[in-house]
């Protein structure tokens, strides 16, 4: 496409006014948990929780979250030979969020090659470019499977207590189902998506209608399955759904084909941009899927988000889309003169070129004018999480559908009988919430345990003015402990399995090293700690997430981040400088920084 011209200052003050229509006193405290007069809604309705006695063993390695960061971690303990490994898992079967989240249309927004672990060691092929949530579901128990990880593993079970046993050198573990065991090490993938959320509405518990969170979807009510059978018992229905971010744009195309009316209340459009999904095909994959493929895919897509100018772009789809053109304007620049100024402003005019061919996209697809103006998102592409869709735009062509865009203000209120916005109520049968779940809340609050390490110090303590890791993953005074996550690490949200598998060859890799050399523990000393958080305060910090941004939880709603946040981030020279990095780390076998005793 031809460049596109734009007023700079302008785009600016128009992205400045809509920002500030959003901005509200509130923050994230406008959500509330599902839980108090919400807990019915939180219930499991996928797994029947069965009944089990209390657990007193011991094992070598516990893992608490059953999701990519559990089933990883396992399966490469496995592969190390810790074959006495156990997770503990909050749902009823491994997944994580992917356990959760059955909603219509649910899919990976990053390629599936990249995004689903372990394909190559357990010999799976997706099925299509971006996988639907099926076939990623089932691909965690292929895993949970293959690696032996059903047989040691509580499901239906929440951690409430970790503490560490100086006398024993071991963790105590203690759980929502009286469990009291004991573990040689601990890991925790607790993950930012698995405890939803809904919008803080007076009135929401006063609905006489039906009304659910997408990550509880009751097809007993709408018809239908998490396979995409369509949603046969709404055809009589009027339907809302509230939310317009990644979740519903996958899940709105499906309610506009079987309701009978489908309201969706807006107070901030997400930028969707084309999706381009396709199967693959098996020729194909046969020659690409030679050994250590994977691998390679997902560094050269790490590569393509990067700084550098790799050869090649193997996933070509819309996340690298916009680093193509960042490096495209920066060819144009002498390397002498690559500055941090210069680099962001080659960003800022790629991303505004981008983004405007995103609102053109919204206003020629949709066909009423008001809508498709509507739909058009007013700020830069990294300020929410993207979104990429074949379907959604569309949906607002179907004749059942229609947007309620609230200018930024949001749903005002719940009634006896729907929803009350723009000064006018809208009733509706059935509520559906597309709210999301908690990002911004602290480590402990979303996980809910405090560890308690040597001289049972505990987590929250340690991290009072701060994260405090080395790699985002070691934690001084707590020895045999593992966090999997990407902060502090490579940092890199666009594809977060790269950093879990990444992670899990460290643990695997220092476990192994412990075992074979007959060590009680291995811990980071202070020293180590602090010298990598000096290190990570020497780049420019994250690039997304500022208060120029609409409010989003990219930037804790508006509010921004505190001092104690600015430790959230990765390598100063990005996502692959880490992953590089953290290669020969692990291949040197010295462990730098850490001591085994």
């Amino acid at each position: 496409m031809n460049a596109i011209t734009i007023d700079k200052d302008a785009l600016k003050a128009k992205y400045a006014q809509e920002r500030g229509k959003r901005l509200r006193q509130d923050g994230s405290a406008q959500y509330v948990r599902l839980e108090g007069e919400f807990s019915d809604l939180a219930t499991d309705p996928y797994t029947p929780q069965k009944d089990r006695e209390p657990v007193t063993d011991h094992v070598t390695f516990a893992f608490i979250g059953g999701g990519f960061a559990g089933l990883v971690a396992g399966a490469r303990l496995k592969e190390a030979g810790i074959d006495d490994v156990r997770i503990i898992e909050k749902g009823g079967d491994f997944g994580g969020t992917w356990y959760w989240n059955r909603y219509p249309g649910a899919q990976c927004d990053t390629a599936s090659m990249i995004y689903m672990p372990l394909l190559e060691e357990t010999g799976h092929m997706p099925s299509e470019k971006y996988a639907h949530a099926p076939e990623i579901r089932n691909h965690c128990s292929r895993i949970g499977k293959h690696f032996g990880l059903y047989e040691n593993a509580l499901f239906h079970t929440e951690v409430n207590d970790i503490e560490w046993d100086e006398e024993a050198k071991r963790w105590i573990i203690r759980t929502s189902r009286g469990d009291a065991f004991t573990a040689k090490y601990i890991g925790m993938g607790t993950g930012p998506l698995h405890v939803a959320k809904l919008p803080r509405l007076a009135g929401i518990e006063d609905f006489k209608g039906k009304s659910f969170h997408t990550s509880r979807w009751d097809y007993e009510y709408t018809g239908g399955n998490p396979e995409g059978a369509s949603l046969d018992k709404l055809v009589d229905k009027r339907v809302a759904i509230i939310g317009t971010g990644a979740t519903a744009v996958q899940c709105i195309p499906h309610l506009a084909r079987a309701a009978k009316e489908l309201l969706v209340f807006q107070r901030t459009p997400s930028s969707v941009d084309r999706r381009d999904n396709a199967p693959i095909d098996d020729d194909w994959f046969s020659d690409v899927a030679e050994a250590g493929w994977q691998k390679k895919w997902q560094e050269n897509f790490a590569a393509n988000l990067g700084i550098g100018f790799p050869e090649e772009d193997l996933v070509n789809d819309g996340w690298t889309d916009l680093a193509k053109r960042v490096r495209a304007n920066m060819r144009e620049i002498p390397p002498s003169e690559w500055t941090p100024e210069k680099i962001l402003a080659s960003f800022e005019d790629s991303d505004f070129q981008k983004m405007e061919e995103i609102r053109r996209r919204a206003a020629a697809i949709v066909d009423d004018p008001d809508t498709g103006e509507n739909l058009k998102a007013w700020y830069r592409q990294l300020c929410k999480r993207p979104c990429f869709h074949d379907e959604y735009l569309q949906a607002f062509n179907e004749p059942s559908t229609r947007l309620i865009d609230t200018d930024g203000k949001g749903v005002e209120r719940i009634t006896e009988n729907g929803i009350y916005a723009n000064g006018k109520e809208y009733e509706v049968d059935c509520i559906v919430y597309a709210s999301g779940f908690e990002v911004s809340v602290d480590y402990v609050s979303r996980s809910g345990f405090d560890v308690a390490g040597k001289g049972g110090r505990k987590l929250s303590e340690h991290w009072a003015e701060g994260m405090r890791t080395k790699h985002g993953l070691h934690i001084a005074g707590f020895p045999n402990a593992f966090m999997v996550q990407p902060a502090q690490a490579a940092n890199f949200i666009a594809n977060v399995p790269h950093n879990i598998v990444d992670h899990a060859d460290t643990i695997a890799a220092i476990v192994a090293h412990a075992e074979v050399e007959g060590h009680d523990m291995v811990e980071v000393t202070p020293e180590a700690e602090q010298a990598w958080v000096d290190f990570l305060q020497t780049g420019l910090g994250a690039n997304i997430g500022n208060t120029e941004c609409t409010p989003g939880y990219y930037n804790n709603e508006g509010e921004g981040w505190s001092d104690q946040d600015r430790f959230m981030q990765g390598h100063p020279q990005g996502a692959s400088a880490y992953f590089n990095y953290i290669d020969g780390w692990r291949k040197s076998g010295t462990f730098d920084g850490l001591k085994f005793a």
